[in-house]
C-alpha cells in the first residue's frame, strides 16, 4: 500500500460527515487529480455521508474510529477524549502507508486525529474552512497547520497562512444568467434533508402571497421524509395547485436557482451557490449548527448587501409573508441584491485550493533538500 519513492503527488483529505463537508472536498479532489495529476485518499468515518460519497466518486477511503464532543453528555465526550490518542495513532499509521506530501482537512470529526497526526508526523498540511467561523476541528488545528482556505475573510484570524478563496461550487451556477423577465417565482429549499420550519410555514402563507404578488409560483423541495406532509399543508390550506410544485429533491439545483427571482433558504453551504448563481435570497439559519455557524454565515450575505435574514424564533407567519411580498414585489431591489450576490462569488474557488495544497506539498521537497544539505 505504501505510495513511498512515487514522484505522484499524493494527497489526504480528512474529515466529512455532512454534505457541508464531503462535497467540497471531492471537488477538491477531482480537481487534484484532474488538473494536477494527484492520488488522493480519503480518511474519514462510517457514518458520515463519505461511506458513500467518495467510492461512488471512484477515491479510496480509510476509515477512523471517532466519537462525538459537541451537543452530547458528559460521559460521551469523556469517552471521546479517551478514544482520541488510539484515533490519532491509527492515523499515524495510515499516513505512514500511504506517504502523502500534503493532508487537507476538511472539518468533520475524522479530519480531528488525521490533522493531529500529520503534525506530529510534520507532514504539511493544509485546511478547508467553508463557514464564516470555523468549526471546532479547525479552530483546534488553526495555528499549527500550513495554510488554510476560507469562504469568509472572518475566518482568517484563526489560522496561520490562510487566504480567502470561496467554497467549491460547480461551474453550473456561474453560468446562470440574470432572470429579467417572466413572472416572479419563489424557490424555498431546505436541503437534501428538507427543514421543517420552512416546510410548516410557507404552506400556511403561500395563498396570502399569490393572492398579493400577481403572476407569483412557488417551487418547493421539501425532503423525503416531510415531502407528503408538506403536500398535504398545501392542500389543507387549499393553494392554488397551479401555482405551486412540491418535491422530495432538485435534480437540477442549478436550473432550479436559474428560474427564480428569489430563494429562501438555510444558510449553510448553499451561499455560495446563491453567488454563484447572482440571486436575491432571504436566509433563516438552522438553529443548532454547529457553533451557530448558520447565522455567521447568513450576516456575511447580509453585509454583502446580498439576502436578508430571518431567525427561526422570529419567522412568524406575518413576519415572513410581509418580507417575501415586500421583495418580490420590488424587481430592481431582488436585481440588486442578486448583482451584490454575484460580487461575492469565488468562480476560481476550487482551482486556488488545488494551488495551495500543491504549494503546501512542495514543502515536502523543501524540507527534504535542506536536511540533505545539512546532512
Amino acid at each position: 500500500m505504501s505510495a513511498a519513492g512515487s514522484d505522484k503527488l499524493r494527497v489526504v483529505i480528512a474529515g466529512g460527515g455532512t454534505g457541508g463537508h464531503v462535497i467540497p472536498a471531492l471537488s477538491i479532489a477531482r480537481e487534484l487529480r484532474d488538473r494536477h495529476g494527484a492520488s488522493v485518499h480519503f480518511i474519514g468515518t462510517e457514518r458520515g455521508l463519505e461511506t458513500k460519497l467518495v467510492p461512488e466518486a471512484g477515491f479510496p477511503i480509510s476509515y477512523v474510529r471517532v466519537g462525538m464532543l459537541k451537543n452530547v453528555s458528559l460521559l460521551t465526550r469523556a469517552k471521546t477524549l479517551g478514544d482520541l490518542p488510539r484515533g490519532v495513532l491509527h492515523c499515524m499509521r495510515l499516513l505512514r502507508e500511504i506517504d502523502p506530501q500534503v493532508v487537507i482537512g476538511v472539518g468533520g470529526y475524522a479530519s480531528g486525529p488525521a490533522m493531529i497526526a500529520a503534525i506530529l508526523k510534520r507532514i504539511p498540511t493544509m485546511v478547508f474552512e467553508p463557514n464564516a467561523v470555523p468549526g471546532m476541528v479547525n479552530r483546534a488545528v488553526g495555528k499549527w497547520v500550513n495554510a488554510a482556505a476560507v469562504s469568509f475573510s472572518s475566518a482568517l484570524p484563526y489560522f496561520r497562512h490562510a487566504r480567502v478563496t470561496g467554497r467549491p461550487v460547480r461551474p453550473e451556477f456561474f453560468a446562470i444568467s440574470p432572470k429579467l423577465e417572466g413572472s416572479p417565482r419563489l424557490l424555498v429549499m431546505g436541503g437534501s434533508q428538507g427543514a421543517r420550519a420552512l416546510n410548516e410555514v410557507v404552506p400556511q402563507i403561500a395563498s396570502w402571497l399569490l393572492a398579493n404578488v400577481p403572476g407569483l409560483t412557488i417551487v418547493h423541495q421539501a425532503g423525503a421524509r416531510h415531502e407528503a406532509a408538506t403536500r398535504e399543508a398545501y392542500e389543507r390550506a387549499r393553494v392554488d395547485a397551479r401555482r405551486y410544485e412540491v418535491h422530495a429533491f432538485l435534480n437540477d439545483i442549478p436550473a432550479a436557482c436559474a428560474g427564480a427571482d428569489l430563494i429562501l433558504c438555510r444558510s449553510g453551504g448553499t451561499v455560495e451557490e446563491l453567488c454563484a448563481a447572482g440571486r436575491a435570497s432571504v436566509l433563516v439559519p438552522f438553529p443548532q449548527a454547529a457553533d451557530d455557524h448558520q447565522r455567521k454565515n447568513a450576516e456575511s450575505m447580509v453585509a454583502g448587501g446580498a439576502s436578508i435574514m430571518i431567525l427561526e424564533k422570529n419567522m412568524t407567519p406575518g413576519a415572513l409573508r410581509e418580507t417575501l411580498r415586500d421583495l418580490l414585489m420590488e424587481p430592481a431591489r431582488l436585481e440588486a441584491m442578486g448583482e451584490a450576490a454575484r460580487k461575492m462569488a469565488h468562480p476560481r474557488a476550487v482551482e486556488e485550493i488545488g494551488e495551495m495544497a500543491i504549494e503546501a506539498a512542495s514543502q515536502v521537497k523543501s524540507n527534504k533538500s535542506a536536511s540533505q544539505q545539512v546532512s
